[in-house]
């Protein structure tokens, strides 16, 4: 069995794009995770700010005032990093998703040529003896089988 250059270059682009596709997961769990603690932190201080708001004025100290207004600062600190979490989402929502249309329109190129490439090399293949065919280099599949016994990978190769 033979592995041709375009079957080596065709795989690399999946890898490529599968370690593309996990990196935007990535990045959307660590956003995630950013916006589940900015919630939490905001909640803890509500609670917090609910107890004192809770105390009528004639009843608060100075203290209690003070821890009052920090408390709202700190809320509103923290609304506004989730604010620019948030737009930062949707920034990258943006990117990827122009990112998907140029690999799109690259992809349809590609596979108009690729199918292109294929017609004329059945063609060819045709023209050929059998003596030419056998003669081309090959790459033996036994590393990439090795790997795949190895690390459980399923390649298309």
């Amino acid at each position: 069995s033979t592995t041709t250059v375009d079957d080596i270059e065709d795989e690399l682009f999946k890898i490529e794009r599968i370690r593309d596709i996990l990196v935007r997961r990535e990045s959307e769990l660590r956003y995630m995770m950013d916006d589940i603690q900015l919630c939490k932190e905001i909640t803890r201080l509500k609670k917090e700010l609910q107890k004192l708001v809770s105390i009528p004025d004639k009843d608060k100290s100075n203290e209690d005032k003070q821890k009052e207004e920090e408390l709202l600062q700190q809320i509103h600190k923290l609304v506004e990093t989730r604010d620019f979490l948030v737009d930062d989402v949707e920034f990258e929502r943006l990117r990827e998703r122009e990112e998907d249309k140029e690999m799109a329109d690259f992809l349809q190129i590609k596979l108009s040529k690729a199918s292109s490439k294929k017609t004329k090399s059945a063609k060819e293949r045709k023209m050929t003896s059998r003596a030419q065919q056998t003669s081309k280099p090959f790459m033996a599949k036994t590393g990439l089988t090795l790997l795949k016994e190895c690390c459980g990978f399923t390649c298309s190769i």
